[in-house]
């Protein structure tokens, strides 16, 4: 009797171990895949790596008024070179985010029934939406004041020291992806709320009672993200903050769209 037992322990076991590794192995071709379209699309941004970097110096030009005057330095031999591979690797990853995307809804879509397939994909849609919003912001608006704000401290004149802001390739760079990447995933607090909703693991009136923290957080993480510079700190802290009172209103409507599935199933029930 005892060896039945344990056969059976044993048969149901090796069921659930051959799922996980299911799993497991389609969960490494779709990383494979992944990995492949940034490594190809590194090896073509590579080669473009100069205007890309051009592209990137569009907020020192506005700051400055003309391309002619932005003067940026390297001081060690190989400073640039690794540069180049920085906004190779940058502008790969930003490329491939459709592939990367449509790997992971790959993976996770058989797990899901078709209404819930339906409902997954338009946040696939507005998480890039809301990555180039965020990053436009910064390259149009906030790095130009930044810059300006930077230039502004140079001190030039009769009977004073001369003091010149001498940008290097690689500290501009390292600031212009800092900025880009925080407010692109800052604007995904949209997307991240109302997922929590559908999941039923936040509401709309835990917003409402959480808006004095979150201001106090938003403030915090604005500071920490972004230099030293009050125009800088309020150019992330206010729209995250918006975009905070429109998750509000986002998660409302999950909540109306659930009740209403719900009443609606219920009639059908009774």
């Amino acid at each position: 009797m005892t060896e039945l037992i344990e056969n059976k322990n044993d048969d149901e076991v090796s069921k659930s171990e051959a799922p996980l590794m299911e799993h497991l192995i389609e969960l490494r071709q779709r990383l494979i895949y992944s990995c492949l379209a940034i490594a190809v699309l590194f090896v073509i941004c590579f080669f473009v790596a100069n205007p890309i970097f051009n592209i990137l110096l569009g907020p020192f030009e506005r700051a400055v008024g003309n391309i002619e005057d932005v003067e940026l330095i390297f001081t060690a031999p190989q400073e640039f070179f690794f540069t180049q591979l920085k906004v190779a690797l940058f502008a790969a990853i930003f490329l491939a985010f459709p592939v990367i995307a449509s790997q992971v809804y790959m993976f996770v879509a058989p797990g899901l029934y078709k209404n819930e397939r339906s409902a997954f994909l338009p946040y696939l849609v507005a998480t890039p939406i809301l990555f180039i919003i965020g990053a436009s912001l910064v390259y149009f608006g906030v790095m130009p004041l930044a810059m300006r704000f930077f230039l502004s401290l140079e001190q030039t004149g009769a009977g004073q020291a001369s003091i010149q802001m001498m940008t290097r390739v690689s500290d501009y760079l390292d600031l212009t992806m800092t900025l880009l990447l925080a407010f692109g995933f800052c604007f995904q607090l949209p997307v991240v709320l109302t997922l929590l909703a559908r999941a039923e693991l936040i509401g709309s009136s835990n917003l409402r009672a959480w808006r004095k923290y979150a201001i106090v957080a938003i403030l915090t993480l604005a500071a920490f993200l972004t230099p030293p510079e009050p125009m800088t700190q309020i150019g992330l802290a206010v729209p995250v903050f918006l975009l905070y009172e429109l998750s509000i209103f986002a998660v409302q409507f999950v909540e109306r769209s659930r009740k209403k599935r719900e009443e609606a199933a219920d009639s059908g029930t009774s």
